[in-house]
């Protein structure tokens, strides 16, 4: 059993515009956050045509003619709420509640504004706009309406942040280890995110560092950017343990490095442009550089069991999810290309082409409509990658494992050049903070194991292409949503893994 964390780097971008959001679809509120669009039941709710204007109708028994105006209502006020974890709107003295985020960032993030004419799918692309922000557990819009116009009132309850980390457990490579973090995503109230964790061992320290300061829609004149630094170790995916060093030992793969980014929105889609240098090292137990395992075939690019990768990336995303944690609608498009720059050990010059693409569609299979944290729905992700050069070894697709084809071990299924994976899960609920889930992973490497320098995925026996299944289940809990997969692989292996969040 393995578990694992998993940090997201989220890089950034260089346009600008601004239209209307698409028309996302409305549910019924309830206590994790998907709530829909609400009506005050004593104003009712109305919708509003597109035509404003007047025009000029001749009557036929009159020798004038008639000007006849129609009006659509405007917004006159946008009023933003904060409620506890109970949904209330006042404390225990009877005072508002005072949420963090600033009511000027969360106005600049809505299209739909005061003295604007009302339109219902602007409010809707408004509302899932905020419920992707990390910060946010649940926001719920209501409309108070008259004649001369519409209120618009935002009810948000936010995540509880800062939070400290704390974890250990037990690795293959370094024994026992203990871990310690601090996160905050809304840092000054302008959802600024500082993420860390601290690793020590009795072996070794690694840690994680990254801070994003996103791009804001209400001050288009200005980037957002990123900045993260790393340093990892861990049993090579790509040199895995069927073929070893000389001495007999495993292959450890460390990484360090880190990268700045520049972040720019524009219409739907988000965009990132980085500098990133990382250094891959090959080592045996003791943290020794290793060159070649010992059938000779070589470690890394360079030929010292060192590389060093300096690269610009760009990467364009679009994401239409309902909320950002464990969505339930919608969909993400994520395509990029990173560019390396023959600098340093191993003089490499390469392209790495991605691109990754998930679906969420709901469904009523067991005809179960009652809200639950698991909705019943299919998930499917689609991904294809390639590289076009030279490239380390250790930097070739891995598939196989948790989070790609499960029932292998990681990186069991191939190590190539070009890659692609597709997943299809079928989540249901089971009672309210249980769900279970079926699924289905099949990845290829298209026969491009041999392209890869000394040819690891093939020497070390991987099949190059294999699909698992299984089933699994999703615990909703405080510390977030625990996910434990049993995987059956086609050659029959079986694994039972957990760790957190979904796999997609």
């Amino acid at each position: 059993m393995r578990i694992q964390v998993v940090a997201v780097l989220i890089v950034a971008m260089l346009v600008g515009g601004e239209n209307p959001e698409a028309l996302a679809d409305s549910q019924s509120s309830t206590q994790d956050g998907v709530g829909g669009i609400l009506t005050e039941p004593q104003r009712g709710y109305a919708k509003y045509g597109d035509y404003v204007g007047s025009t000029s109708v001749k009557n036929p028994k009159a020798e004038t003619a008639q000007n006849i105006e129609f009006s659509q209502k405007v917004v006159k006020d946008i009023q933003i709420r904060f409620v506890n974890d109970k949904g209330q709107l006042v404390d225990d003295k009877g005072q508002p509640i005072q949420g963090r985020t600033q009511r000027d960032f969360i106005i600049g993030l809505l299209r739909l504004k005061p003295g604007q004419v009302f339109r219902e799918d602007v409010l809707q692309a408004d509302l899932q706009r905020l419920r992707r922000l990390e910060s946010f557990a649940q926001v719920d819009v209501f409309q108070q309406e008259d004649s001369s116009g519409v209120n618009i009132i935002y009810n948000i309850k936010e995540r509880r942040y800062p939070a400290l980390k704390f974890g250990g457990g037990e690795s293959d490579d370094i024994g026992f280890f203990g871990q310690v973090g601090y996160e905050d995503a809304n840092i000054s109230g302008l959802n600024d995110e500082l993420d860390t964790t601290l690793q020590i061992s009795s072996k070794d320290v690694q840690f994680y560092g990254q801070f994003t300061s996103p791009y804001r829609p209400g001050e288009p004149n200005r980037l957002g950017y990123s900045i993260r630094g790393f340093r990892t170790r861990d049993l090579s995916s790509t040199f895995n343990e069927d073929i070893r060093l000389s001495n007999g030992d495993k292959v450890r793969e460390g990484r360090f490095g880190g990268s700045v980014a520049l972040l720019k929105s524009f219409d739907d889609w988000d965009t990132s442009v980085a500098l990133n240098y990382t250094r891959i090292s090959l080592r045996d137990r003791d943290y020794n550089v290793t060159r070649v395992d010992r059938l000779g075939s070589p470690l890394s690019l360079s030929g010292t069991g060192i590389d060093d990768l300096f690269t610009v990336s760009f990467a364009v995303s679009r994401d239409q999810r309902d909320r950002r944690e464990n969505p339930t609608q919608g969909s993400i498009l994520t395509l990029s290309t990173e560019q390396a720059i023959p600098i340093g050990l191993g003089n490499i010059f390469s392209n790495r082409l991605r691109g990754d693409y998930i679906q969420y569609l709901p469904v009523s299979w067991i005809g179960n409509n009652q809200s639950t944290d698991n909705p019943e729905m299919l998930a499917i992700n689609l991904q294809i990658g390639t590289i076009i050069g030279d490239f380390p070894p250790a930097n070739a697709f891995d598939i196989g494992g948790l989070d790609s084809v499960r029932g292998y071990g990681y990186g069991k299924v191939a190590s190539g050049r070009t890659y692609g994976l597709a997943s299809v899960e079928y989540r249901f609920p089971i009672i309210q903070s249980i769900g279970g889930v079926v699924f289905t992973d099949f990845g290829s490497d298209f026969g491009s194991g041999k392209t890869v320098l000394g040819e690891p995925g093939v020497l070390r026996g991987k099949p190059g292409s294999g699909f698992g299944y299984g089933l699994g289940l999703r615990v909703k809990s405080p510390f977030g949503l625990i996910r434990g997969d049993l995987g059956i692989s086609d050659q029959g292996e079986v694994r039972f893994e957990v760790t957190t969040g979904q796999r997609f």
